[in-house]
């Protein structure tokens, strides 16, 4: 009787060992140099408020450089931060912030946010982010920016924010300034993903832009940080000999390893703030 006893004690540990592992955060490959997956052309049309299938994360364009990550676990996060995400009453778990421009960071973020990850440190001293939340491990490499006042460089002004959740690295380029050295690009690694500021002026020029992008070498770029047709125009024309365009009038995707396009493929598309013109209410 006792060995039966202690066998079924076995089968309960082995039990809720397997159910506390099963529940981490899936790895990612972001610093590992591997092939694209192959798999499914077909990334899903998305609501915000949907649950989400497993290894599956939904990016919702709200404005300008904000995006609402998602994960299947229910973490979100929110990028370049500024105030203001709509009227729709969501408060993200994690916000991060560039403070190149005002439309990137606010001073006064929602005090019911739990975490807020600035993307610039203390005077002298880089900001330095290694933050994991439920199924979502958020980092940063940094990047200089250029003064506010002209010739300057401001060392260290900008991060490039990276977060692994379910597989998948996808990274945020915030305020990109200049070309990342070699060092740079082996610490952001090989992304999946990439939302990256095409305005072609205030950030880097679009074929500087495109070089840079043509070197991360992702499946799947969002444009953001257009201030005009014109500019999105110009980044698309000078993408298109290497990446199939797909212009969305949808705001949201999911995305999963299995459903990457085969292709390099940038995704236009349409910022709409939470809660205002939103199909989903």
């Amino acid at each position: 009787m006792a060995r039966v006893v202690t066998c079924l004690l076995s089968v309960v540990i082995a039990f809720a060992g397997w159910t506390a592992t099963a529940q981490e955060r899936r790895p990612s490959h972001c610093i590992a140099l591997v092939e694209n997956t192959p798999g499914l052309e077909v990334i899903w049309r998305a609501g915000f408020r949907d649950p989400l299938p497993e290894h599956t994360v939904r990016l919702s364009f709200i404005d300008h450089s904000m995006y609402l990550l998602q994960t299947p676990a229910g973490v979100s996060a929110v990028t370049d931060y500024n105030g203001f995400i709509g009227p729709e009453p969501l408060v993200p778990d994690i916000v991060t912030m560039n403070q190149s421009h005002s439309s990137h960071w606010t001073e006064l973020p929602d005090p019911s946010i739990p975490h807020v990850l600035e993307g610039w440190g203390p005077p002298g001293m880089p900001a330095e982010h290694r933050f994991e939340l439920g199924d979502m491990l958020v980092r940063n490499v940094i990047t200089d920016t250029r003064s506010s006042w002209g010739d300057g460089v401001r060392k260290d002004g900008n991060s490039i924010f990276i977060f692994e959740v379910a597989g998948l690295c996808i990274g945020h380029l915030g305020h990109l300034h200049h070309e990342p050295s070699p060092e740079q690009y082996a610490a952001i690694g090989r992304l999946d993903v990439v939302m990256a500021p095409v305005d072609g002026g205030l950030t880097l020029p679009v074929p500087v832009m495109i070089r840079v992008l043509q070197q991360l070498q992702s499946s799947i770029v969002l444009p953001m940080h257009s201030f005009s047709g014109a500019s999105l125009n110009a980044f698309l024309a000078g993408m298109a000999e290497d990446f199939r365009i797909d212009i969305r009038d949808e705001r949201a995707i999911e995305v999963s390893l299995r459903s990457l396009p085969s292709q390099p493929t940038v995704i236009v598309l349409r910022p709409r703030f939470l809660g205002f013109n939103d199909e989903d209410l």
